[in-house]
């Protein structure tokens, strides 16, 4: 199962970059600073290509900072969605 999964992000991340510069909807880029399954220059990427996104890395933490940080995730999150 693994092989197969690591064989279709492979395939997935080979193809061109998407164009994200037409997203017009408040983006919110969340990740571990440490994260081997999504590395972190994926997020900067990712935020980056994206007007106006925001971007929370969070320190020493892997694939799961959300749950990590989940108190200053819950924090950052709601402010988000209220602006």
């Amino acid at each position: 199962m693994f092989l197969r999964q690591l064989k279709k992000i492979a395939s997935w991340g080979a193809q061109s970059p998407q164009e994200l510069g037409i997203n017009l909807q408040p983006v919110l880029v969340v990740n571990g600073d440490h994260d081997i399954m999504v590395p972190s220059e994926n997020s900067r990427n990712l935020a980056r290509r994206i007007p106006g996104a925001e971007l929370v890395l969070y320190p020493d933490a892997g694939h799961g900072g959300i749950f990590q940080y989940h108190e200053l995730f819950a924090d950052w999150e709601v402010a988000f969605l209220k602006s």
